[in-house]
């Protein structure tokens, strides 16, 4: 991830509205034709010569784009609590990369996400000096998951790239939750409001509240107050950005709300996944959105805290 806001397909960011049209009802697996990347969005893509352009297709649906792999060690896993996870990112000459450009604190960050948006993780893996990155997974549930890695390669474009992984066992498939406007997560509320319709560029605030009363204390995490991936319910699009502003920037309010400027190109469900710290914790709220549905609260589901919606003051979006 970059410093600049990222996302292919429903772009968010605050500074600036970062739109990404998505490609409706676009087949595309592993290997194909690479996305475009945009100097002022991330979507995980970069420039390919003759390729399509950033604003035909979401990041993540590819294991190999402009000449980087993703490569896992193994596909194939049996479900449990601590699950070593291996791969390694191969450039052009199919060499291990070993050097990166660090983005909001890291190297390269991991999304990992049952296809039914269950089990959602985001971790930092080490890397040995050979180029083989290494991080332990929970993966009690089984199914199957997709794997993104979010990175920059030295000399490279920002990419985003996806893998499947099947974890052996008992399948316990789950509907994707029904669209709503608060999310919770303990003892944490997290308000969504703002519409978001597609084709137009709308703005959304993530507040968060603990016990009824507003989190004006937010902490920096990966170098913002709020984190966001959204991916597309029906094939996993992956979409990835941070808030405007940044902390320590003189105008950014650390909380109650995170402004995100929204452009959703395509009707369908999305689903959000929210990061934000408060008292050394991380938290992640989840909620639905369905872009079909034009409303002055935007629905959202899971974990949050309930608040009075305040914007974030100006900065720069990721």
């Amino acid at each position: 991830m970059n410093a600049t806001s990222k996302f292919a397909g429903f772009a968010l960011g605050l500074a600036a509205v970062f739109g990404i049209a998505l490609a409706i009802g676009a087949a595309i697996g592993p290997d194909t034709e690479p996305a475009a990347h945009d100097s002022s969005t991330h979507a995980g893509g970069g420039t390919t010569s003759g390729g399509p352009s950033h604003d035909e297709y979401p990041a993540g649906l590819m294991a190999t784009q402009n000449g980087y792999t993703l490569r896992l060690d193994t596909t194939q896993t049996t479900a449990a609590a601590n699950v070593p996870l291996r791969f390694r990112i191969l450039n052009p000459a199919g060499t291990p990369v070993t050097r990166y450009v660090r983005s909001h604190d890291k190297d390269l960050h991991l999304i990992v996400v049952r296809r039914d948006m269950v089990g959602f993780q985001h971790v930092h893996p080490t890397l040995d000096q050979a180029g083989t990155w290494s991080v332990p997974l929970d993966l009690t549930r089984a199914g199957d998951y997709r794997v993104f890695a979010d990175f920059t390669a030295e000399g490279g474009d920002n990419l985003t790239l996806g893998a499947d992984l099947r974890v052996a066992g008992t399948y316990d498939a789950q509907p994707l939750p029904a669209a709503a406007a608060t999310s919770t997560v303990g003892d944490y509320t997290v308000t969504l409001t703002g519409a978001v319709t597609p084709g137009q560029a709308a703005t959304v605030t993530l507040s968060v509240s603990r016990d009824g009363k507003p989190v004006t204390d937010l902490q920096p995490y990966l170098g913002a107050y709020g984190h966001l991936v959204a991916l597309r319910a029906a094939d996993l699009g992956y979409l990835h950005v941070h808030p405007e502003g940044h902390p320590g920037d003189g105008t950014t309010p650390a909380g109650p709300g995170i402004t995100f400027a929204v452009t959703a190109p395509s009707a369908g469900d999305f689903r959000l996944f929210l990061d934000f710290q408060h008292e050394g914790v991380v938290h992640t709220a989840e909620f639905t959105v369905n872009t079909a549905q034009a409303s002055t609260t935007n629905p959202a589901a899971h974990s949050g805290h309930s608040t009075t919606p305040e914007p974030a003051s100006p900065g720069h979006g990721h």
